[in-house]
């Protein structure tokens, strides 16, 4: 695979795949990898919504299945809280949020491009599943809905508590870089309790305007929910994680639509082998 993408470091089984791929630009080296894509796409984006030419997305998306040798499947992704559990047959353009499957070679996918991309699995490898969390998605409870969704999942078969769930965090935009006004702020502070340590002045608190950190939030979000530290993995909110900030490797639609137009996405994918 190219050597932009990550592969989750974290303690899934080995039967359970996942990467994170990047914008795939001509100077990794690896063109015959990096996707067809023409800027401001190029050249790996893998979404069909934002303007980019349908058959160079389609070249993407096949040159992605080819790699992984599973099949990917795209939602329709509005911000909501909406869990779909995938099945062979589930169409590609399903309105949800999040996924979850227990089917093997079917790949959980988000795609992002500054959102936060959060994955989940148990430590036996039982399921997959993947969770799109926008800062309104995340407010709403988009973690939360597809955390109840695993347990359901889960306790077809066995019993199950929420320690055994593990996940990984990818790249979004950075605490450094997301600036938010006061009303965003406040949606965190009203369902979230602690969350006002992960927002910073902008310039003085009586701006108006803030700094988030993203993906503080989710961890923090996700130990409420029962995740212990050291089942939470990836993104640290450090620099090297921030899409807005790496733009040689991760598309950004706050840092490219504002001065080329749109931006590509990205997918953070799992699956079972």
């Amino acid at each position: 695979m190219n050597p932009d993408w990550l592969i989750p470091r974290w303690s899934a089984p080995p039967h359970v795949k996942a990467v994170f791929t990047s914008r795939g630009i001509a100077q990794t080296g690896f063109a015959s990898k990096s996707g067809v894509s023409h800027p401001p796409f190029d050249a790996f984006n893998l979404g069909d919504h934002v303007g980019d030419d349908p058959n160079h997305v389609m070249a993407n998306r096949h040159m992605l299945q080819v790699l992984l040798g599973v099949k990917p499947v795209y939602l329709k992704q509005v911000h909501g809280t909406e869990v779909v559990t995938l099945a062979p047959k589930t169409s590609h353009g399903t309105v949800a949020d999040a996924c979850i499957t227990a089917e093997k070679k079917l790949a959980c996918t988000i795609m992002v491009a500054d959102c936060l991309p959060v994955l989940f699995t148990d430590t036996e490898g039982r399921f997959v599943a993947a969770a799109h969390a926008g800062w309104r998605g995340l407010v709403d409870g988009v973690l939360r809905e597809n955390m109840l969704s695993i347990n359901t999942l889960a306790s077809v078969n066995t019993a199950y508590t929420a320690p055994k769930i593990i996940a990984w965090l990818g790249p979004c935009i950075g605490p450094k870089a997301f600036e938010v006004g006061d009303e965003v702020k406040a949606a965190f502070v009203a369902k979230l309790d602690g969350a006002s340590q992960f927002f910073a002045p902008k310039d003085n608190p009586e701006s108006g305007k803030w700094l988030a950190d993203l993906a503080g939030l989710a961890r923090l979000q996700l130990k409420q929910l029962g995740l212990v530290d050291n089942h939470i993995f990836g993104n640290d909110s450090s620099a090297k994680w921030c899409t807005v900030n790496n733009p040689l490797r991760f598309f950004s639609h706050r840092r490219d639509a504002v001065k080329l137009g749109s931006s590509g996405r990205m997918a953070a994918c799992i699956w079972l082998e």
